[in-house]
């Protein structure tokens, strides 16, 4: 199991960059950064789960770009 800490200055110039009139809570740029996370290990199922699908053992670009379409389509609503 990973033990890195989120490398939260970074995420918040980043976060403040893109919208600089926006005032973060103290733990916010921890929220994004779980968030960030659980899209990732939804997009990395996704993409395997398409890899199965078409008989693969390795995820290719293809399955990546096309769970991408699905895991955002999910996320929007």
């Amino acid at each position: 199991m990973m033990k890195r800490t989120a490398p939260r200055s970074t995420l918040r110039k980043i976060i403040k960059k893109h919208k600089p009139q926006l005032r973060l809570a103290a733990n916010a740029d921890l929220l994004v950064h779980l968030n960030f996370l659980l899209f990732l290990h939804r997009l990395a199922e996704e993409a395997r789960t398409n890899a199965f699908e078409s008989k693969s053992k390795i995820i290719k670009p293809e399955h990546a770009i096309a769970a991408a379409k699905v895991v955002l389509k999910k996320s929007r609503g």
